[in-house]
């Protein structure tokens, strides 16, 4: 008998050691790493964003335990991973267009998450505070304007003393929201850009420019390159101490680039479908170079072998971005949505589904 009960005893004991053991060297079931898996996102895109989502998924993943990987590859690049379903979302600061969305696998769903300046930044000796028109910009960047005390900058600065210097002329070389920000308000303001050279994530710039990968290139290029001037995100210029120009605005007054002039570019209605470009602005002291930058999700979530779960945890952070994220953004230099953007983002994720269901109730 007591052979017996010591027989069952050790057989119990073995069996629990071997639980223990498997716990302790961080062995997992199926449904444990199904609800890991279901915590984890993945997105891509703009780098223009890419300082504040990187502080927004941080924060978020505080509370939720939420791990988000975003990849600052460019907003072309983004939109390339978002429509090959390697990403959960892709992020842009240009909205996709119409025939971009009628190439996408399924229905895209495409929401703003906050607002940016793009400004004109550059190297010059004691890094004075110029004035540009937009007929100098656009010169610039048609090679037209190549000196930096060439007549037309001199004429806004006359009290800056302008070097005799070559302007080297940087731009993006990968598939850029940034590029398209700029290159809109170009073709608003020049005709001869917009005939010449036009608008895109990607255009053909003249001979003779350098190119840079991401905000963080062209930033490195001009910091290091004597007389060069590129266009970057405000904030990069901010972080990065760099000087950068006030811009003429449609209505004829001299700005700089802050995060109040940056809110006023969107002090309009906004679309349904938030896509709307904001760059040119009439009013009064608005900075002339900004847009939002928005988030790309697929309006139907089952896809591939996505669980309702994972849907669900994305969905529910992007909402927490247009809302309690919102106050990250001026601390890192972006202007929050105004409400009527948020009032359009809410729409657009109440209209995500998972199997054509709701995801938010």
């Amino acid at each position: 008998m007591k052979n017996r009960i010591f027989k069952q005893l050790s057989i119990a004991s073995v069996s629990l050691a071997l639980g223990l053991a498997s716990c302790s060297s961080g062995g997992k079931s199926g449904a444990d790493q199904n609800n890991a898996a279901d915590k984890q996102i993945l997105g891509a895109g703009s780098t223009f964003g890419y300082p504040i989502y990187s502080k927004m998924f941080a924060e978020y993943g505080k509370m939720d335990s939420v791990q988000t990987n975003y990849q600052s590859i460019g907003s072309g690049g983004g939109i390339k991973q978002l429509m090959s379903k390697t990403v959960d979302f892709g992020a842009s600061d240009a909205f996709l267009s119409d025939d971009e969305m009628s190439k996408a696998p399924s229905p895209v769903v495409q929401f703003p998450t906050c607002l940016g300046a793009v400004v004109l930044s550059y190297n010059l000796p004691e890094n004075p505070e110029l004035k540009f028109t937009p007929e100098i910009i656009a010169g610039i960047y048609m090679k037209t304007i190549t000196k930096w005390n060439d007549a037309k900058i001199k004429a806004e600065n006359p009290d800056v003393k302008l070097p005799d210097m070559d302007i080297t002329v940087v731009h993006r070389s990968d598939g850029s929201g940034t590029t398209y920000i700029f290159t809109d308000y170009l073709a608003k303001v020049s005709e001869d850009f917009k005939s010449k050279i036009g608008m895109g994530k990607a255009v053909n710039w003249p001979d003779g420019e350098i190119g840079g990968k991401g905000t963080e290139g062209v930033a490195g290029v001009v910091k290091q390159t004597p007389g060069a001037i590129g266009y970057i995100e405000l904030t990069y210029a901010l972080q990065n101490n760099m000087g950068y120009a006030q811009v003429k605005n449609a209505a004829g007054n001299y700005v700089k680039a802050t995060l109040q002039s940056t809110s006023l570019c969107a002090n309009m209605d906004i679309p349904a479908d938030t896509r709307i470009s904001i760059t040119n602005s009439n009013v009064d002291q608005a900075y002339p170079i900004c847009s939002f930058t928005w988030i790309m999700v697929y309006k139907d979530q089952k896809y591939g072998d996505r669980s309702k779960a994972k849907a669900t945890t994305l969905v529910k952070e992007l909402w927490w971005m247009i809302h309690d994220g919102q106050q990250l953004c001026t601390p890192l230099n972006y202007a929050p949505l105004p409400a009527k953007a948020i009032t359009a983002a809410e729409g657009i994720l109440k209209s995500v589904t998972y199997d054509n269901q709701p995801i938010l109730q």
